[in-house]
């Protein structure tokens, strides 16, 4: 009987550690995000990059005009969690250790995930957050608004020229990165699309993805005035500018890639009618691309991050939220398609194709 109080006593300080041990990574939880941003804004990758994947402290500290001291805790930081591994090189006889890029660090590079993590570490999103258990507790105005003066995200970026451009390059990232996906795992979405219309495209990416992809697709990038004055040119891409609350261009498709998760069931639901009302009713279809949250314990890599978007939409917007299969369902049949199919992928986002 001792010997089992004395396992039970030593399993429970085993617990109790790790739970230790675990709180003091929520502590420094932050401190990720920050020095991410640091180095997005250093340019290091870049840096690293332009010396051929490779370069020495001194010629780093030398290239971004840093204090050596300062920039080495940098990067034995950003070592520690795999952006970056030191090898060891023979110059002129000498022995030099230097810092190369790895798969982690080469997404920080201006077309890789860098445009992500600057809008989530700007001081614009950020200040919500502190926020977030009056939204819990129904006091007030919600995070975004209470923090910036009354002012809804939208609003925001409408009246503020340089968020509205990290917003819309956040946008583009996750578009190629979540359409990349697409193509490779499900191009049979797109099967007899001769024109798609991106409801919320922002600046085309996504469109000029999947044109560039299936070059038969006519795409109507369709997103407010404001966003698409600053839209570059793409090849197939035609920008109209309007308002998903009131219509939708006509095509034989519309497609909505993280657009309905910023916004009420009601809301969602009138966008989808504008939708439906675009579209043929023999051969049309509306494609949504969203985070679909799978409460189960499944073999998901991406779950932490569905239920961090989740608390995203609770921060940054007024009644947003991720939502489950039937959550979908539910939009869907309420809007008035007859059927739909839900298909997962190897990303945060699945794929649900709605028919009238």
């Amino acid at each position: 009987m001792e010997a089992k109080r004395k396992t039970q006593e030593q399993e429970k300080e085993k617990e109790a550690l790790a739970a230790q041990v675990d709180i003091w990574k929520y502590v420094s939880a932050f401190t990720p995000m920050a020095v991410l941003k640091c180095a997005i804004e250093l340019q290091i990758c870049e840096t690293v990059e332009s010396h051929g994947g490779s370069i020495t402290l001194p010629e780093l500290s030398v290239a971004l005009h840093c204090s050596p001291s300062a920039l080495h805790r940098i990067m034995r930081y950003l070592i520690h969690h795999g952006f970056f591994m030191q090898t060891r090189i023979i110059r002129d006889q000498e022995s030099s250790v230097c810092y190369t890029q790895t798969p982690k660090s080469r997404l920080l590079l201006k077309d890789g995930m860098a445009a992500l993590i600057l809008l989530e570490s700007s001081p614009v999103m950020l200040a919500p957050w502190h926020g977030l258990s009056g939204r819990v507790m129904l006091k007030g105005a919600y995070p975004f608004e209470a923090a910036h003066g009354g002012v809804d995200l939208w609003k925001y970026a409408a009246a503020n020229p340089d968020h509205s451009k990290l917003f819309n390059d956040a946008m583009a990232c996750h578009a190629r990165l979540a359409v990349s996906a697409i193509i490779d795992q499900y191009p049979e979405a797109f099967e007899g699309a001769g024109s798609l219309v991106d409801v919320g495209g922002g600046d085309g990416t996504a469109l000029k993805t999947l044109v560039n992809a299936f070059p038969w697709i006519r795409g109507i990038n369709y997103d407010l005035p404001h966003v698409l004055s600053i839209a570059p040119h793409h090849e197939g891409v035609e920008h109209v500018g309007g308002d998903m609350f009131e219509m939708v261009p006509k095509g034989d498709a519309a497609f909505l890639m993280w657009v309905l998760h910023d916004w009420s069931d009601e809301e969602c639901i009138r966008i989808l009618r504008n939708c439906m009302d675009a579209i043929p009713k023999d051969k049309g279809k509306v494609i949504i691309v969203e985070a679909v949250v799978r409460e189960s314990e499944e073999d998901d890599e991406y779950i932490e991050f569905r239920f961090a978007l989740d608390m995203v939409m609770m921060a940054h917007t007024e009644r947003g939220k991720e939502r489950t299969c039937k959550e979908w369902k539910h939009l869907i049949n309420e809007a008035g398609f007859t059927k739909y199919t839900l298909k997962h992928i190897k990303a945060i986002v699945s794929v649900i194709e709605a028919y009238p």
